[in-house]
């Protein structure tokens, strides 16, 4: 009997394959007989797509949730975050974008908007043996011109007046000569600055290669500040926990989605600012708009998500406000030792 099901089931989905599951009315995936738009045994679609549209489709659909999720998400996101979080907490999932999905989705596009900008770290630093090979060559050139200046002067009769002239350019390099002897000893020599050992050889290492080459390790903390950006996340848990720990109707889960919204908007709050940037909006025009705007959605989506009062939710913003400089603290200091042992 067990073998004529299964058989039977066998041949049904063949059947459907073969033969269009979705105008015979069983799912192509399983072989269950359709009763709506979707299988209720798997989930999957009852008409299977097979153009070339399909394609863009799932791939719009796998990055952005482009399907009418990602529409209701973000305006609830920016305008009432409270309400979103609430909603979500309490099971309505279907109807809106993951907060990890909103999270990863930002952080690939705040990438992606950064590389297209060309906003990166600089490489030529002080400290860098680049800037040093830069300082040894500029101090070869001007003595070299200097050199070759001095000669067409002395080649000249004591009574030519062409003999200021050089006498000028001479003293214009002594001084770009005198300039460059100021240059801090720290700054001049790669590796200046002490000898430093914890007897960790790996962090012993990072150490050296960051005061040899500090340009590379910048670029290495900002491309660590993108691969480890989900460590906020967890950073951020106690801390809201330190909010409401009191509240036994209150659990992690519920910070968890308050943090990774929280974070997800910043960061598209952060890709709005840095475009305006390089529309031309002012650098402290920009810091200002942002601080407000983040200060406005912390109030406005602890009210909502806690059901908190005005006066319990202005305190709580004042209070993680403080607490977000914590966890940025910490989330640097994690960044340095990954890029130092990394």
């Amino acid at each position: 009997m067990v073998g004529e099901i299964v058989t039977g089931g066998d041949a049904a989905v063949a059947d459907a394959h073969g033969a269009g599951g979705a105008d015979r009315g069983v799912c192509l995936n399983c072989g269950t007989r359709l009763i709506g738009e979707y299988c209720h045994g798997c989930g999957q679609g009852g008409h299977v797509h097979r153009t070339l549209g399909a394609i863009w489709h799932e791939i719009a659909h796998g990055v952005l949730h482009a399907d009418g999720k990602i529409f209701r998400t973000i305006p609830l996101l920016a305008w009432r975050p409270g309400d979103l979080t609430r909603r979500y907490i309490d099971g309505e999932r279907a109807r809106f974008v993951s907060p990890m999905a909103v999270f990863l989705f930002s952080i690939f596009t705040m990438f992606a908007v950064l590389s297209i900008l060309g906003i990166a770290a600089p490489t030529e630093i002080p400290g860098s043996a680049k800037f040093q090979t830069g300082i040894d060559i500029a101090v070869r050139q001007s003595a070299a011109e200097r050199a070759a200046t001095v000669a067409r002067r002395d080649a000249l009769a004591a009574d030519d007046p062409q003999r200021a002239v050089y006498d000028r350019r001479i003293a214009t390099i002594d001084e770009d000569l005198a300039a460059i002897s100021k240059v801090p000893a720290a700054f001049r020599k790669p590796g200046a600055g002490g000898d430093f050992h914890s007897g960790w050889h790996r962090l012993d290492h990072g150490i050296e290669k960051w005061r040899t080459n500090p340009g590379l390790m910048l670029y290495k903390l900002q491309s660590n500040s993108y691969k480890f950006s989900w460590l906020l996340i967890p950073l951020s848990l106690p801390f809201v926990w330190l909010l409401f720990f009191w509240r036994r109707d209150l659990h992690v889960y519920d910070h968890a989605v308050f943090v990774t919204y929280s974070i997800a908007f910043m960061s598209l709050l952060m890709i709005v600012l840095t475009l305006a940037g390089a529309l031309g909006l002012a650098t402290g025009a920009a810091v200002t708009i942002g601080a407000v705007i983040a200060v406005w959605h912390l109030y406005r989506q602890l009210k909502g998500t806690y059901r908190l009062g005005r006066l319990s939710a202005v305190l709580r913003t004042i209070v993680l406000i403080a607490f977000t400089q914590i966890v940025v603290a910490l989330f640097a200091l994690a960044l340095v030792m990954l890029g130092l042992v990394g």
